[in-house]
């Protein structure tokens, strides 16, 4: 038998990474982060997360940590004025939570757990074979090896896990940036939803009790031949180019910016090495996309990961992540860029600007581009069935059982499968009963109101989204089917 460090490293204490961590230890899986910084991040390159995230946070009830939090309820689509509540549920974002706050929860959250992180230690080196992965690292206390099962890159862009395993990064590359400063001790109008001149476009907006964060894009600037963060006074220099305002005598706190760069990785997964997060896939930042895609990848791996280790995972689970999670990033990596084209683009831009604005009067339209930027219309392959529902996230719902009082999502806490008997079948739980050892079965005393009142039972996979539903004469028919498809063959016992 083979001598292992752990069952995953992963590589990366970025949101994707402790989120995958936590997912992993909440299957009792053995979770060892490896992160080259020796201490968390205290700047925050993303201020809040998607409706979507929003809702995975709560299905592992995540979100009091956070505290109270504000979403925007009205935002856009390439500069186009639109209501994102028009969907159920639908926001903008998460208004005004840093990163690095994230980042601090979630450690929390996973450490809690159980997961470890050793930070300081610097991917250098791995192989794999087929039974598992070896990792080379320089760390404080000098080079150390470490054998795993299976390693994620959540490494971010650059990722080193993503070279070292030689996968391609096919994409575009950069044709604009925006520049980006924290700013204290500056007086400047703000303009948190953007404002675009002729010149280029800003946007401005309080990140802290005397912070204020400038982005700053100017339309004849073209991209720096460097990979340094620009100085303040570039910075400066171009707002007051682009907007008139002077806030050179500001003090900045931190420097950076982005591209329009957008790449998604040829293969998710190679051997047992898998990417996640900006490892796998990068584009253009709008409406908290970057985060929510990492974290959403870290659900989808997790319980895949986990049912492989312990045996039970059917056939061809693994490679789902890849096929399902590739799909997912395509199309944001897609709308940014049309995004990108309508805010950022010249007169050029206007009649595509124009024909947006009259399509934007039809409902089906807001509803579908809001659909796509919160993550709410991602649907994933279930199989045979006609219900909406299928394939897709599960709305939250309250409902009473026989305990009392709750709600779908918290039924999700545990990260295991559920099957949500809704009329109290005694066929349900019956069907089910094979798979009992990595199933719960949740029955409602009384069939609840919502987007489910009409079904009579419903298979939910860790990740929150729907497996198979139950509704009408069927009964239980094609359960035992899902059930297999999802999570392995019947116990015998």
């Amino acid at each position: 038998m083979q001598d292992f460090d752990t069952d995953v490293i992963i590589v990366g204490a970025g949101p994707t990474g402790l989120m995958l961590a936590g997912e992993l230890r909440l299957a009792g899986i053995e979770a060892l982060v490896l992160e080259r910084l020796a201490q968390p991040m205290r700047q925050s390159r993303a201020l809040g997360f998607s409706a979507r995230t929003m809702e995975e946070l709560g299905q592992r009830g995540l979100l009091e940590s956070f505290g109270e939090m504000g979403v925007i309820p009205v935002g856009h689509f390439g500069g186009l004025p639109l209501d994102y509540t028009v969907l159920p549920g639908g926001h903008f974002g998460v208004r005004g939570v840093p990163q690095a706050f994230t980042e601090a929860n979630l450690t929390t959250w996973a450490t809690g757990l159980g997961a470890e992180i050793r930070r300081g230690w610097e991917v250098t080196g791995l192989t794999d074979d087929a039974e598992g992965v070896e990792v080379t690292a320089d760390t404080p206390e000098g080079p150390r090896t470490l054998r795993a099962r299976y390693l994620v890159g959540a490494d971010g862009s650059r990722s080193i896990v993503r070279k070292l395993s030689g996968i391609d990064f096919p994409g575009t590359a950069a044709t604009i940036e925006m520049l980006m400063a924290d700013v204290t001790d500056v007086q400047v109008r703000l303009r948190p939803t953007g404002e675009l001149g002729d010149a280029g476009m800003v946007v401005v907006l309080p990140v802290g009790p005397n912070t204020t964060r400038v982005v700053c894009f100017e339309r004849d600037a073209g991209v720096r031949p460097t990979s340094e963060p620009p100085t303040f006074q570039e910075v400066a220099d171009s707002f007051k180019r682009v907007t008139g305002d002077d806030i050179s005598g500001g003090n900045a706190v931190w420097l950076s910016y982005f591209t329009d760069s957008s790449r998604q990785a040829a293969a998710y997964r190679k051997g047992r090495v898998f990417l996640a997060g900006d490892s796998a896939h990068i584009h253009m930042p709008i409406g908290a996309q970057g985060i929510s895609a990492g974290l959403g990848d870290a659900v989808n791996l997790g319980w895949k990961l986990a049912a492989t280790l312990k045996g039970h995972a059917p056939e061809g689970l693994l490679d789902t992540y890849d096929t399902e999670r590739r799909t997912v990033a395509a199309r944001i990596i897609a709308n940014t860029l049309a995004q990108r084209s309508l805010y950022l683009g010249g007169p050029e831009m206007d009649p595509m600007r124009a024909v947006f604005a009259e399509l934007l009067a039809y409902e089906d339209v807001r509803k579908h581009l809001v659909g796509l930027v919160t993550g709410f219309d991602i649907t994933y392959d279930a199989g045979a069935g006609e219900h909406p529902l299928l394939g897709r996230r599960l709305p939250d719902f309250a409902f009473t059982r026989e305990n009392g009082a709750t709600t779908a999502y918290k039924t999700l806490h545990a990260g295991h499968p559920v099957l949500l008997d809704l009329t109290a079948d005694p066929a349900v739980a019956e069907a089910a009963a094979p798979w009992a050892d990595r199933v719960d079965v949740v029955t409602a005393q009384a069939r609840p109101e919502g987007p489910l009142a009409e079904v009579d039972a419903v298979l939910v996979r860790p990740d929150g989204y729907t497996a198979w539903i139950g509704a009408g004469r069927a009964g239980t028919e094609g359960l035992a089917d899902a059930l297999s498809r999802w999570f392995g063959a019947a116990s015998q016992n």
